[in-house]
């Protein structure tokens, strides 16, 4: 600008230009450098290593520049008002191509009546038409002026009409307006001007001795504070009601719905000020320029959480940057680049500039590893896995106990629907246990001294005690009578194996129909028709398979392979065997691989099948128990155990059982996975054995407890416990806290207690509840009497239930309806600060309502010294 300093102002819609404002307007387009050893392109200027600048426009034809605005919207996109030193605007543009709505625009003045200075421009974000101007003082005129950009020009104006050259290099008449559409501040200056986001008709000024706020709505009132820091007033863009502003070293920040003072005052260095900024990217960051300085002084504002009431300044953390070495101009901040800048010297060199942030990095019981940078808070998680199969263990087991997962002992199958249905080794998993719990409960009823407890063992033990039982049956297909008789194997012990694997029902040894409805509801019409024919119903696999065809979400081609089967034949030189053994490779889907596999083998030879790695170890396990012998059974049974304890394969405990190979196995899967809570619910599911005293169980089982109470789940922690001390009571924690008398030192408890008759009516921790229980008002040890309940006054020992001064407050805890509750209405409490308590149920009461102890001349405000009791336990926040 003429005899000032230049200044910079990015274009509003395009991310990639700029203008640099001094005696002319020079538009510039900024683009990344592909090689940064590469040679400047001509007429490019390099703003940094990777960004140069090049120049697209000149105006030229505006002289006496003292303030630049661009206009907000993206049509026209080229079009700024210029602020001349005679008070004039004046609109023009910097593009090549203009459509009609530009033509009518460009060259347009807007003219006050009395010639002076014009300070600053602002458009109206909300309206665009509309544009403000503030002026220097005149005695007898205004000093803000808005402006409708699209009123027609008054031919009768006293200013004369001016040729305009403009950039495009046409000759027109410019369009004069006088009268603009407000006029406030009269026998004033304004020295700055912005538009507040928040209504598109209030207007902040920078006067001369205040900062004012006009409503145009009602432009006879107005709101304004007496300050002499009334430059440069802007709007922070992500907290509309913060407001900076500057004079001469100092940078006021102000609350807009607490205008009477600044909230905060910034002292700058001894020279005066030139520019503040907010960055439009970053919330609270505020860049401030001093005259002839190389720095700009950075100003980060976070506001710390203070009681209602008490007015304490933000916390400010300050940096300083030195984009270049030489004295800066100017500088604007990127609209959409983080924490990017590009700063002007006085000689028009250029730089372009990122503020980089310190980063923090911490770690999160519940989200892992994350850091901040920013405005921006990262997670650290692989790249491209963003689906819930892909989170974070953490994540899955913190999501899995805030829907009670494990928990449920009925219905031991439903904890795969409550972990979210997304692992079949899961789903497998929690369907075996099932199982096992259901089998060996059955067995038990029928015969406690019976092998019930082998059913946890797992199908490997079963089928080695199964050795010399097991017969050889030969059985025809059924729906068909021209093929031959098909060899499997029975036993009392493979029988409970297909149990175990869900092929058979409890009490059934050869309907398998239940379990192949079950499948065709799920979906599953490959794996039904595979198991169907596996079973030797080669008419039922084939309508299952046309069943699945004619659904809408079923394949089609099932009908073809439905076709080839209903034309098996068992002669091994037959076309049909030659082309179903050459074409079953080329099938996607595994079981109806496998069919074809089974049929074209020879009798004991299915390795085909029983290796098919794609098929559930379920269905492989009660394969090889239909049709294996013995030593081959057992051969087969061995592998594949040791194969699923390598890959920690859940699917495998049906192998294994909860037996010390179940610990390999759960533990490779641990490792694995890093899932705790799986292995502990697990383990806890059969019955009390020796491997519950496994270092290893033990070891997963305390760090799970310690991440729900890392993750303040702690009644969730409670669950855990109380559903471990059911299924393993040698787990029950003893008694660790005791009420031990002031006098003596013993314990007031009936476990050490002189007089069980008397001391029968206390628990470990209080006094039982009911009031036919026995009760006595001293220690057991000395006699010396117990202390007295602060509210009623009874001495501690005596049932809150059954005290006859038991206070109204009682009511509100409603002791009468929940054992539990009354129990605990009866301990001891006290303040470990001024020593005074009484019964737990009272004292709950009294601070509801109080805050101070209930004791006469005591002010201890006991509830709120313990921040433990304050706590809010995570889940509880959970929708």
């Amino acid at each position: 600008m003429s005899g000032s300093k230049p200044d910079i102002l990015w274009a509003p819609h395009h991310v990639d230009r700029f203008v640099v404002c001094d005696s002319e307007l020079i538009l510039y387009h900024i683009e990344s450098r592909a090689n940064s050893n590469s040679e400047l392109k001509a007429g490019s200027l390099r703003l940094s290593e990777e960004t140069t600048a090049t120049l697209l426009a000149i105006n030229s034809d505006t002289p006496y520049m003292k303030c630049v605005a661009w206009y907000p919207k993206y049509d026209p996109e080229c079009l700024l008002a210029v602020g001349q030193a005679n008070g004039r605007v004046v609109l023009t543009s910097l593009g090549q191509d203009h459509n009609s709505k530009c033509r009518d625009l460009i060259g347009k003045e807007f003219v006050p009546k009395h010639a002076r200075q014009c300070n600053t421009l602002a458009w109206n974000p909300l309206d665009s038409n509309w544009l403000a101007a503030g002026l220097d003082k005149h005695r007898a005129d205004f000093s803000v002026s808005v402006w409708d950009i699209c009123s027609k020009y008054t031919p009768d104006a006293s200013a004369p009409m001016e040729k305009v050259r403009l950039a495009t290099g046409d000759n027109e008449s410019s369009s004069v307006v006088t009268k603009p559409l407000y006029e406030l501040g009269q026998n004033d200056a304004c020295l700055s001007l912005c538009w507040l986001p928040r209504d598109q008709k209030l207007l902040l000024a920078g006067m001369h001795r205040n900062l004012a706020i006009f409503d145009l709505r009602n432009t006879n009132q107005k709101i304004f504070v007496n300050t002499k820091a009334v430059q440069g007033v802007t709007v922070d863009p992500h907290f509309h009601d913060r407001v900076a502003s500057f004079f001469e070293g100092q940078v006021a920040i102000w609350d807009l719905r607490k205008f009477e003072k600044p909230v905060l005052t910034l002292t700058e260095q001894p020279k005066p000020l030139s520019k503040v900024a907010w960055c439009p990217t970053r919330t609270g960051l505020l860049a401030t320029l001093t005259r002839d300085s190389n720095i700009i002084r950075l100003y980060d504002m976070q506001h710390t959480p203070t009681p209602i009431g008490d007015e304490t300044e933000p916390t400010i953390i300050e940096r300083s940057v030195q984009p270049c070495d030489n004295y800066i101009a100017s500088f604007a901040w990127h609209p959409t680049s983080q924490n990017r800048m590009v700063v002007v010297t006085p000689n028009r060199t250029m730089s372009d500039f990122t503020v980089f942030e310190r980063i923090s990095l911490a770690w999160s019981p519940n989200t892992s590893l994350m850091w901040a940078c920013s405005r921006q808070l990262y997670e650290c998680t692989e790249e491209g896995k963003d689906s819930s199969s892909e989170k974070d263990i953490a994540t899955k087991m913190r999501l899995r106990a805030l829907s009670r997962y494990g928990l449920d002992t009925e219905q031991v199958w439903r904890n795969h629907l409550l972990a979210g249905n997304e692992d079949p080794q899961l789903k497998s998993l929690w369907y075996t246990l099932h199982f096992m719990k259901q089998y060996a409960e059955d067995i038990d009823q029928k015969s406690p001294s019976n092998k019930g407890s082998l059913v946890y063992a797992g199908i490997k033990a079963i089928v080695k005690s199964s050795l010399g039982t097991t017969e050889s049956v030969r059985s025809s297909w059924s729906g068909s009578d021209r093929q031959a008789d098909v060899v499997h194997y029975v036993s009392e012990e493979r029988s409970l194996a297909l149990q175990l694997c869900g092929w058979r029902k409890k009490g059934s040894d050869t309907d398998i129909g239940p379990f192949l409805n079950s499948l065709e509801q799920e979906g599953e019409w490959e794996r039904a028709a595979a198991i169907s024919l596996f079973n030797l119903d080669i008419r039922r696999a084939i309508q299952i398979l046309n069943k699945g065809a004619s659904t809408g979400k079923g394949d089609l081609n099932l009908n073809v392979v439905a076709m080839a089967l209903s034309g098996y034949t068992d002669e091994k030189n037959s076309l049909w065997r030659e082309m179903c053994s050459s074409l079953r490779n080329q099938l996607s889907n595994p079981y109806l691989a496998v069919m074809f596999a089974f049929l074209t083998s020879d009798p004991g030879s299915y390795d085909t099948v029983l290796f098919e790695c794609a098929m559930a170890v379920r269905d492989r396990v009660a394969f090889a128990c239909l049709f294996l012998n013995d030593a081959q059974l057992i051969k087969y049974i061995d592998k594949l155990t040791q194969d699923m304890k390598e890959v920690g394969n859940l699917e495998g405990i049906v192998l294994t059982g909860l037996t010390k190979d179940g610990v390999d196995l759960i533990e490779s899967y641990v490792d694995r996975t890093g899932d705790v809570q799986t292995a502990s619910y697990c383990m806890l599911q059969g019955s009390p054995s020796d491997v519950l005293k496994d270092e290893r169980v033990q070891y997963w089982i305390e760090n799970y407890r310690n991440l729900l109470d890392a993750w303040r789940f702690w009644h969730k922690r409670a669950e855990f416990d109380i559903h471990r001390s059911k299924l393993d009571p040698s787990s029950k924690p003893l008694a660790q806290v005791f009420v031990s008398c002031n006098f003596c030192g013993k314990s007031i408890s009936y476990s050490c207690s002189p007089m069980p008759h008397q001391g029968r009516g206390f628990g470990q921790y209080g006094v039982s509840g009911s009031p036919t229980k026995s009760k006595f008002t001293s220690c057991p040890g000395c006699r010396k009497p117990l202390p007295r309940c602060a509210l009623c006054l009874i001495n501690m020992g005596n049932p809150v239930s059954s005290s006859p001064g038991a206070s109204k407050s009682d009511e509100k805890i409603d002791l009468s309806k929940e054992k539990k509750v009354a129990q605990f209405n009866n301990w001891f409490t006290w303040c470990h600060n001024c020593r005074h308590g009484g019964h737990a149920g009272h004292m709950m009461s009294w601070f509801r309502d109080h805050t101070e102890c209930p004791v006469s001349a005591c002010s201890c405000k006991c509830m709120q010294l313990d921040t433990t009791g304050n706590l809010v336990p995570e889940e509880s926040a959970q929708p």
